[in-house]
């Protein structure tokens, strides 16, 4: 994947679980960094259960997966 597809899609992941989680974006760079570590962890999430993701609606799927449960994850902290 190229590096401009792969920053555009985690971009989008990061804006997507924005607005699933909180009701808003983080701005285009918070956007691609929740998204790019997003895609790592919802592949691995992925890989435990079995699933895999192909093509770029897969990916972006899995990145937005991904950047859910890391804000998920970064409430609870916050919580505590």
């Amino acid at each position: 994947m190229s590096l401009i597809l792969f920053l555009v899609i985690g971009a989008l992941a990061g804006w997507l679980a924005g607005l699933i989680m909180k009701g808003g974006g983080f701005g285009l760079l918070g956007n691609m960094g929740i998204g790019i570590v997003g895609s790592f962890l919802g592949g691995f999430l992925f890989s435990l259960v079995g699933l895999s993701a192909h093509g770029e609606i897969g990916v972006l799927i899995t990145a937005t997966v991904g950047a859910v449960f890391l804000l998920w994850i970064v409430g609870l902290i916050k919580r505590a």
